[in-house]
C-alpha cells in the first residue's frame, strides 16, 4: 500500500458496498467507504425493506375481510398512514445504525460526501483528496424518468415511501415489478389506482402465465390497467393532474388523478463520478463495463451491483462484492454464477420465480414439458375470496431436468427460495415426483403435478 491512504476505497455504502468492504477489511485490508447520504443504500432505505414493510401493512385489509369467513367479527377499521410511515422510518433508523456499527466493528473508515475520481488512485470527497490502491464502485441505480412535459409533477418509488398523506386517486406509469408492487400497496390502502403501461401486458420478461394470472388478480382488487398506452404530458390543474395519453392503435385519452407515480425503470447511478475522465468504459445507459471478476477497463477499479446493470438484485450485489474481496484480498479467487438466480415480485398476491420461463426454455432447449396448475387455495374456501394460486414447472424433455419454477400466490417467494436450491443442484422432474408433499399445503402441488400440459398449437 506504499504511498496510498487505503488499500481499498469503496464508493457507495449500500448492501454491496458495505458487504465487500467489510469482507476486505476482514481479510486484512485497510479499507474506507464513501457515502454522500445515509449508509444502507437503496435496498435498506429506498427499496426492498421499506417497500416490504408497506406490503405487510397492506395485507391487513384483505385479512380483516377474510376473517369473517372463519367466524371472527372484526370491528370498525381505522387506518393511519402517518403512523405506518413513522414506524417504517424508525425501523430504517435502526437498520442504519446497525450498518454504521458493522462498519465500525470491521475497522472500516466512513468518509462522508460526494466522491469524484480524479485519477485511477485519487478521489476527491468534499474538497479533500484520498488515495487508494484499489477502488470499488457500488453506487447502485436511480429511478429513470421519461422526458415529457410536466414530468416535474411526478413522484418515484423514492417519494412514494414517504408520502405525507394518501391521495384519493393515483396513476402509476410503468408495468415492471416496482409498478405492480406499489399498485397493490396503494390499492389496499384505499387509493383508486390506474396503472398505465406501454406494452400489452405487465411484467415484461416474466413467464407469460404469471403475467396473465397477476393481471387477473390485480383487476379483481380494483386496479385498472390501461395497456398499450403512452403518457404524453402531465398538466397541473386545480390541485389535480391531467394526464394526456396516446393509444397504440391511435387516438388519445385523458385521465384526472391526484398523484402520478413513475416507475419506468432505473438507470445506473454513475453520473458525475468522473469515470469516463479516467478511462472507465461505460455502456450507453451509464453502466460500468466489467468482466466476470467485476474489473472495469481500468485495472485497479472494480464495480459491483446495479451500477454494472448485470443482474440488479441485492443478494447478487452482495455476492459480487464478497467474491471481489475474497479474490483480491482473501487468496480465494472465485466468480459469481449469475445463472439460476431466484427472484420475487412482492405484488398482491406475490410471484416467486427461478430459472427459465416457458418461452426462454423452448428457445434454449427445444422440446420442453410444462406442468401447470391453477387452483383456489384452501384458505379461501372459507374466506370466500376468489383469489387463485398459479404454479408452473418447466422441464427439459431430453434430460428430465427442471429448468424453471414459477408461482403466483401466498408465500410464493418463500416456496421458490427452497426450490431454487433444487434447481441449482440439477433436480429432475423424477426427483420432484419422488418427493413426498406436506399436506395440506399449496407447496405440495409442485411435487404432485403429474401430467404435462398439451403442446401449444402452432399459429398459421
Amino acid at each position: 500500500m506504499a504511498g496510498y491512504d487505503f488499500d481499498l476505497l469503496t464508493i457507495g455504502a449500500g448492501s454491496g458496498g458495505v458487504a465487500g468492504t467489510r469482507r476486505a477489511a476482514g481479510h486484512g485490508a485497510k479499507a474506507a467507504i464513501c457515502e454522500e447520504g445515509r449508509v444502507g443504500g437503496t435496498c435498506v432505505l429506498r427499496g426492498c425493506v421499506p417497500k416490504k414493510l408497506l406490503v405487510y401493512g397492506a395485507h391487513f385489509r384483505d385479512a380483516f375481510e377474510d376473517a369473517a369467513g372463519f367466524g371472527w367479527q372484526v370491528g370498525a377499521q381505522d387506518f393511519d398512514w402517518a403512523e405506518l410511515i413513522a414506524r417504517k422510518d424508525r425501523e430504517l433508523d435502526r437498520l442504519n445504525k446497525i450498518y454504521l456499527q458493522m462498519l465500525d466493528d470491521a475497522g472500516v473508515s466512513l468518509l462522508e460526501g460526494r466522491a469524484r475520481l480524479v485519477d485511477p488512485h485519487r478521489v476527491e470527497i468534499g474538497g479533500k483528496f484520498v488515495t487508494a490502491e484499489t477502488i470499488l464502485v457500488a453506487t447502485g441505480s436511480w429511478p429513470r424518468l421519461p422526458g415529457i412535459p410536466g414530468i416535474e409533477h411526478v413522484i418515484t418509488s423514492n417519494e412514494a415511501l414517504d408520502l405525507k398523506e394518501l391521495p384519493a386517486r393515483m396513476a402509476i406509469v410503468g408495468g415492471g415489478y416496482i409498478a405492480v408492487e406499489f399498485a397493490g400497496i396503494f390499492r389496499r390502502f384505499g387509493v383508486e389506482v390506474v396503472e398505465i403501461i406501454r406494452s400489452d401486458q405487465i411484467l415484461r420478461g416474466f413467464d407469460k402465465d404469471m403475467r396473465v394470472s397477476l393481471t387477473e388478480e390485480m383487476k379483481k382488487a380494483g386496479i385498472a390497467i390501461r395497456a398499450e398506452m403512452q403518457l404524453r404530458r402531465i398538466v397541473q390543474k386545480d390541485g389535480h393532474y391531467l394526464l394526456h395519453m396516446a393509444r397504440k392503435n391511435g387516438g388519445e385519452e385523458t385521465l384526472e388523478v391526484d398523484s402520478v407515480m413513475c416507475a419506468t425503470g432505473r438507470t445506473p447511478n454513475t453520473k458525475g463520478l468522473g469515470l469516463e475522465d479516467i478511462g472507465v468504459a461505460l455502456e450507453p445507459n451509464g453502466a460500468i463495463r466489467v468482466d466476470d471478476e467485476s474489473r472495469s477497463t481500468v485495472s485497479n477499479l472494480y464495480a459491483v451491483g446495479d451500477c454494472t446493470d448485470r443482474l440488479n438484485l441485492t443478494p447478487v450485489a452482495i455476492a459480487e462484492a464478497r467474491a471481489f474481496a475474497d479474490t483480491l484480498y482473501g487468496k480465494r479467487p472465485r466468480k459469481v454464477d449469475h445463472a439460476g438466480v431466484a427472484t420475487a415480485v412482492f405484488s398482491q398476491p406475490p410471484i416467486g420465480t427461478v430459472g427459465y420461463d416457458e418461452d426462454g426454455a423452448r428457445a434454449e432447449f427445444g422440446a420442453v414439458d410444462v406442468y401447470f396448475s391453477k387452483f383456489r387455495p384452501m384458505k379461501h374456501t372459507l374466506s370466500g375470496r376468489e383469489t387463485k394460486t398459479t404454479m408452473k414447472l418447466v422441464v427439459d424433455r431430453a434430460s428430465d431436468r427442471v429448468v424453471g419454477c414459477h408461482m403466483l400466490g401466498d408465500d410464493a417467494p418463500e416456496i421458490i427460495q427452497a426450490l431454487a436450491v433444487a434447481l441449482k443442484a440439477g433436480a429432475r422432474k423424477a426427483d420432484f415426483d419422488a418427493t413426498m408433499g406436506i399436506h395440506p399445503t399449496a407447496a405440495e402441488e409442485f411435487v404432485t403435478m403429474s401430467a404435462p400440459r398439451p403442446e401449444p398449437k402452432e399459429e398459421n
